[in-house]
């Protein structure tokens, strides 16, 4: 069987190979790797990224390599990484921060280019040895987000890097939000390669606060959170809601465990149908909104991240994003496991009675059908008994229908 799609390959240990010739050219030579991440599209294109230990005159050192394969062949992008073969099996290969969709990381990931940008900023003044950075976020081809602080003068801020056909619309969405005096984080500073610095943002993620007790907000103040979004949003380029793309995401956990085929098959049918005839909506939404989204001080919200996505669409689609992801919290033990399942409890009802139970919970299954493809993405250790878990969970919100 073909592997036009570079899957097989790319999750095997015939990729050594591959990696080998990416960091020759370097210099280094090839010691072990591991394999971290993967991205892919049955049937069409795989990305994925490695752990790879490094000999070079300098000594020993890690660093991460990523590979994509394409069943069409290269894309006008590729030409910017390094081809190389396996069999019939044609790659595109880089080092980190060389990603060929993220011409900015390069940048974002040098304490010497940051520093001089942000003090060309005009907001602080700061020497190189004074910065540091964190990498806190990779999608191999598709964003970045690094943490950058220089502690002696008391400065956090984050740093965004994306694809060049996203960026005029991620920075226009953060200045609608900042402008109608929502508390999202401001821009400050933007470069012609597709580099955002944003400012902190106040308080802690509700997914750490969600066991505090008590809760430090309500439900009510989420959904009027929502609310208060301006109008504008509405208006912006719509992006399709998570359910419109239920039977992609159930595609991609067949590949990889093809023993759910059938449970995916009737949750894609129950999704699909289900909300069939329902209109795309126009309220102003968030369009990823979750607990890691949301930040909180004691009483009140103090903060609303990753706007990247804001748009037209229906306010069940945010709230039944956020429904999912407190459904699938990984790595709880029994105690927080017994507080999520009352807030989900004491929260569900104010939902209920904003948006359709029944909408609620459809389009809350397609998100967690979205999140089953995560452990293998991510190479969990127990990958395979992860995804089954989190598609149980998509079962018992249809079958709450």
């Amino acid at each position: 069987m073909e592997d036009l799609d570079g899957a097989r390959l790319l999750t095997s240990g015939d990729v050594a190979g591959l990696l080998a010739e990416v960091v020759g050219p370097s210099g280094a030579s090839l010691e072990g790797w591991s394999l971290s991440h993967v991205d892919a599209d049955p049937g069409r294109s795989t990305t994925a990224t490695y752990k790879v230990r490094l000999t070079q005159p300098g000594g020993l050192v890690t660093r991460t390599v990523g590979l994509t394969v394409r069943a069409q062949g290269p894309s006008a992008a590729d030409a910017r990484a390094a081809v190389v073969r396996s069999g019939e099996v044609q790659a595109v290969g880089w080092l980190f921060p060389h990603d060929p969709d993220l011409p900015g990381l390069a940048r974002a990931a040098s304490r010497v280019q940051m520093t001089a940008l942000l003090n060309q900023s005009g907001f602080v003044k700061i020497q190189p040895g004074d910065l540091e950075l964190e990498l806190i976020g990779y999608r191999p081809r598709r964003r970045a987000v690094l943490k950058v602080s220089a502690p002696r003068i008391g400065l956090v801020a984050y740093v965004k890097v994306f694809r060049p056909a996203q960026f005029e619309a991620v920075r226009q969405r953060h200045e609608i939000l900042s402008a109608a005096g929502l508390p999202s984080p401001r821009v400050l500073a933007a470069t012609t390669d597709h580099v955002l610095v944003i400012e902190s943002t106040v308080g802690r993620p509700l997914a750490r606060a969600l066991f505090d007790r008590p809760t430090p907000v309500t439900a009510e103040q989420i959904v009027e959170l929502l609310d208060a979004l301006p109008a504008q949003v509405a208006e912006l380029s719509r992006r399709p809601p998570w359910a419109a793309s239920v039977r992609h995401y159930a595609g991609v956990v067949e590949a990889n465990l093809p023993s759910l085929s059938r449970r995916l098959s009737h949750l894609v049918h129950q999704i699909s149908t289900g909300l069939a005839d329902l209109p795309a909506g126009e309220d102003p939404t968030h369009g990823d909104f979750y607990e890691a989204q949301i930040f909180v001080q004691p009483g009140r919200v103090s903060g609303l991240i990753d706007v990247d996505t804001i748009g037209p669409g229906r306010r069940a689609d945010d709230l039944a994003c956020l429904l999912a992801h407190l459904n699938c919290i990984q790595r709880m033990n029994s105690a927080q496991a017994v507080v999520a399942s009352q807030l989900i409890q004491d929260w569900l009802p104010v939902f209920e009675a904003r948006v359709d139970p029944v909408e609620l919970r459809l389009r809350a299954a397609a998100v967690v059908v979205s999140l089953a493809t995560g452990p293998f993405r991510c190479q969990e250790p127990d990958w395979r008994r992860e995804t089954e878990a989190i598609v149980a969970k998509a079962e018992r919100l249809v079958a709450e229908v």
